[in-house]
């Protein structure tokens, strides 16, 4: 049953750490290749480059937070949600029962 997820290629889900100009300032981002596949096509589709539509994502981010807490984890939702056709996933469960889970 589990072979579609556990069957994935190594490449796929191998770090890879890229530096990205976001406003002006040069940091690095670790996601997994397939992420980073993921994102490329999203700034394709909209015709940006990553490093524009990360600083989109970036900015838009502080405008509603004021913060940013951890981007590459917000990446990877982002992904989610875009593989999703744009619908967002939502916890089934409060976070301290899935906790409860793995103990």
């Amino acid at each position: 049953m589990c072979e579609i997820y556990s069957g994935a290629e190594p490449e796929l889900f191998a770090l890879k750490t890229r530096s990205i100009r976001i406003d002006g300032v040069v940091t690095s981002i670790r996601l997994e290749a397939v992420f980073w596949q993921i994102l490329q096509q999203i700034a394709d589709e909209a015709e940006l480059t990553i490093a524009e539509f990360l600083t989109r994502i970036y900015r838009e981010v502080l405008l509603k937070n004021r913060q940013m807490s951890n981007f590459s984890s917000l990446l990877r939702v982002a992904c989610t949600t875009y593989l999703n056709q744009g619908t967002r996933l939502v916890l089934a469960q409060p976070i301290s029962d899935l906790e409860s889970l793995t103990t």
